[in-house]
């Protein structure tokens, strides 16, 4: 195969996983957009600050994060299910804090879009987030 022929089969298997990847983001009901990413002092980690948003009927799917996560709702609820604790409902104005590796959903049973600001302490080079299996 010609290096010309494998760039091309490289390229469209890296943009058929990124519209794969999209279309599940799409269905599952789930928005994330990054707003900023910085080194932190902690070494081997930085601090990414995203825009979450989570859509009426929607679960955000079980993951986990290589770091903490803490999260402040700005609008509508959600239900937090995290391993091993019993669900909690967070709303508008309330916070949460979920320790690096612990495996997590969230699921808005409301008619309102639930919108997050999540802040991810995570070690550079892993994924911000993981699929976990379903339970």
């Amino acid at each position: 195969m010609t290096r010309t022929r494998q760039l091309s089969v490289s390229l469209f298997c890296i943009l058929g996983l990124a519209a794969s990847a999209g279309a599940h983001a799409q269905a599952s009901g789930l928005k994330r957009e990054m707003v900023q990413k910085a080194d932190m002092s902690i070494p081997n980690h930085e601090a990414v600050v995203a825009r979450v948003e989570v859509a009426p009927g929607a679960t955000a799917g079980r993951h986990s994060h290589p770091g903490d996560e803490i999260s402040y709702v700005l609008e509508g609820e959600t239900e937090l299910l995290i391993d091993g604790e019993p669900p909690r409902t967070v709303k508008a104005g309330e916070a949460f804090v979920i320790p690096a590796g612990k495996v997590h959903d969230a699921r808005n049973s409301g008619t309102v879009p639930a919108k997050l600001i999540g802040v991810y302490a995570v070690e550079k080079g892993k994924p911000l987030a993981t699929p976990a299996a379903p339970k």
